[in-house]
C-alpha cells in the first residue's frame, strides 16, 4: 500500500481513540515528509536504510514506511483497524446510520491539527455527506483564530476542496461537500466575534461563549440571548462551556437560564447543539431534555480538531438517542438541499 496512506490511517486511528498528541504527530510529520518526495525515491531510501537516518522518522514510522514499500499491510496499521472494527460508543445504533454531516470542525487554520484537505478527504472515508468547516473567530488568539482577511482566503481554499470534489464524482467517487463556516466567539456584549459581511458569505455559523465562563447566571444570559437573536446564528455550541475530562483538566457548567436561552433558539431557528466531543457532552442529559421541550432542533456535531476526530458522532448519536432526541429534529440527519434551504432562511 502507498506508504503515506498508510501513515495517515495510522494517525487516524490515534486519534480516533484519543492517543496522546505527541504520537499522533509522529506519524502525520512522516507522511509530511516523505510526501514530498517521489514514490520510487521514497521505496529505495526504505530499503537500503537511508530513510532511517531521515530527521522525523523514527524506529516505528520507518517500519511503517518499510512494510508499505514492500506491498505489505504495516502489522502497526493492521492491528489497528482490528481494533477500531468496534464502534466508539455502545448506543445509538439507531441514530448513527441517519446522519449526514457534522456543522462543527476545526483545521490547522485555528487550533487543528490537520491541514483542510485532511479533513474533508476524513470525512468523505466515513461516508458523510458534508462537513463544514468552523474554525475560531479573531478573539480567541489562543486558538489562532480566523481575521477577516484570513476567513476570505480560507474560503477559496473550500472552494477548491469543492471542486476537486467535484471532478471526483465525475469520475465515479461518492458526492460529498466541503461547506465553508465559522465557530464565532459571542463576546461579553452579545456581539459574533465577526464582521456581519464576512458572516453573511458563509455556509454555516456557530456561535459558542469561550470567554469569562463563569460569570453570573444573568450576564451569561443575556450574553446568549444577544449572540442567538443575530439573524447569522445557526447552531448554538457547546452551551455550557463544561469539560469533564482530558488534558484541559475539569471545568463546571456556566450558569444560565436554560429555559429563557432554549425558547429562543427554538423562536429564532437556532439548533443546540450536541457536542460529540467525550471530555464536554454538552448540553448535559437535564439540559438536552429542557431543550426537546422548548421544541429545540438540534445538531450532533464532532467539534473534530483532528481527522480521527470526527468519528465522535457516535458519541453524540448515543446521547441523543439515550435522551429520545427524534431524529427529524436533529439538522445533521437531513439532506444537503434541505440543510442549506434551512439555513439560509434564517438570513
Amino acid at each position: 500500500m502507498d506508504a503515506v496512506d498508510a501513515l495517515n490511517e495510522i494517525a487516524f486511528w490515534l486519534e480516533r481513540g484519543a492517543a496522546p498528541t505527541f504520537k499522533v504527530q509522529a506519524f502525520r510529520k512522516a507522511a509530511g515528509i516523505i510526501g514530498g518526495l517521489d514514490p520510487d525515491e521514497v521505496a529505495e531510501r526504505a530499503r537500503d536504510g537511508r530513510l532511517k537516518r531521515t530527521k522525523g522518522i523514527g524506529d516505528t514510522t520507518f517500519q511503517v514506511i518499510r512494510q508499505a514499500v514492500d506491498g505489505a499491510v504495516p502489522d502497526y496499521l493492521e492491528k489497528l483497524r482490528q481494533s477500531g472494527a468496534e464502534p466508539l460508543a455502545a448506543g445509538g445504533n439507531g441514530l448513527r446510520p441517519l446522519l449526514r454531516g457534522d456543522l462543527h470542525s476545526h483545521s490547522d487554520w485555528s487550533d487543528g491539527g490537520s491541514p483542510i484537505e485532511l479533513m474533508a478527504d476524513a470525512a468523505r472515508l466515513l461516508g458523510r455527506d458534508y462537513l463544514a468547516l468552523t474554525d475560531h473567530s479573531p478573539n480567541l488568539k489562543i486558538a489562532n483564530g480566523l481575521s477577516a482577511e484570513r476567513l476570505s482566503e480560507q474560503l477559496d481554499v473550500v472552494a477548491r476542496v469543492n471542486a476537486a470534489q467535484a471532478h471526483a464524482t465525475e469520475d465515479g467517487a461518492g458526492g460529498f461537500t466541503l461547506l465553508s463556516g465559522i465557530e464565532v466567539d459571542i463576546l461579553e456584549s452579545g456581539e459574533l466575534d465577526q464582521a456581519p459581511e464576512m458572516l453573511d458569505r458563509l455556509d454555516v455559523v456557530v456561535a459558542s461563549v469561550h470567554s469569562k465562563l463563569r460569570s453570573d447566571r444573568r450576564t451569561m444570559t443575556d450574553r446568549m440571548l444577544a449572540g442567538i437573536s443575530d439573524p447569522h446564528t445557526n447552531v448554538l455550541g457547546h452551551c455550557t462551556g463544561r469539560l469533564l475530562q482530558g488534558s484541559r483538566g475539569t471545568r463546571p457548567e456556566s450558569e444560565f437560564d436554560a429555559e429563557r436561552v432554549f425558547a429562543a433558539c427554538a423562536d429564532a431557528g437556532v439548533a443546540v447543539e450536541i457536542n460529540s466531543r467525550p471530555e464536554r457532552q454538552d448540553p448535559p442529559d437535564n439540559l438536552m431534555q429542557l431543550a426537546l421541550d422548548a421544541g429545540c432542533l438540534f445538531s450532533v456535531d464532532s467539534d473534530a480538531h483532528a481527522p480521527g476526530q470526527l468519528d465522535f458522532l457516535q458519541y453524540g448519536a448515543e446521547r441523543a438517542e439515550l435522551n429520545g432526541v427524534p431524529a427529524e429534529r436533529i439538522i445533521t440527519t437531513w439532506p444537503l438541499e434541505r440543510l442549506l434551504d434551512w439555513l439560509k432562511s434564517g438570513r
